[in-house]
């Protein structure tokens, strides 16, 4: 992990040395996002979330770029029908398990031509907040609980997309998350994996 945040650091800091070749711009959009892996049986639907911070375009050459970039994105997902005993009489209900990120990720561009290109890189994510929002059939209310306990404070992912210029400033880019880590905080001789699964489509402005 030390060694993904020095990476990301050096982009930077190689960014600001050499600012006339780099854009400096803000983003954010829709996400679209599930939890993925050992959950066999649960009935799960994705929540809709959003990402908006800054990132820093670096061009190598007119082909190449390199773009770190530093976003708030709220994840998680939908278990629907789940259950739950209350005074000894057990419910179902829909509990929604509600993430935010402060992610960096570390975007590779290969410029098509122009307008288009497609990206690839590795990005990390800091756990700032987790809580289930929970809803059983019978009750009137919505109980939110404070969950950050059950989950792990950094996550990894891999991110590939593509991306379209409108103009010199104005773009859009659409982009998958696939997670890598497990995500869920595990005892001693569980096994089972939970990982993030993210889909964005941005809207960013270059200065």
């Amino acid at each position: 992990m030390k060694k993904i945040i020095l990476a990301v650091i050096t982009v930077f800091t190689v960014g600001s040395m050499h600012a006339q070749q780099a854009k400096f711009g803000v983003k954010g959009g829709l996400n679209i996002t599930t939890l993925v892996g050992d959950t066999e049986g649960a009935d799960i639907k994705s929540l809709v979330g959003f990402n908006i911070g800054g990132f820093a375009e670096i061009k190598i050459n007119e082909k190449f770029a390199v773009q770190p970039e530093l976003l708030y994105s709220t994840q998680g997902a939908k278990f629907q029908n789940a259950g739950a005993y209350v005074d000894g009489t057990f419910y179902t209900g829909d509990v929604d398990f509600k993430l935010s990120y402060i992610n960096i990720p570390v975007m590779f561009k290969y410029y098509a031509n122009e307008k288009f290109s497609f990206e690839l890189g590795p990005q990390i994510g800091f756990l700032t907040s987790a809580k289930t929002k929970t809803k059983l059939d019978g009750f009137n209310k919505t109980v939110e609980q404070d969950a950050k306990d059950f989950f792990n404070s950094v996550d990894f992912g891999l991110i590939f997309g593509a991306g379209y210029d409108f103009t010199e400033h104005l773009f859009v880019d659409a982009r998958y998350n696939l997670g890598l880590a497990n995500i869920a905080k595990t005892e001693d001789g569980d096994n089972s994996k939970i990982k993030n699964s993210v889909f964005s489509v941005n809207l960013g402005y270059r200065f």
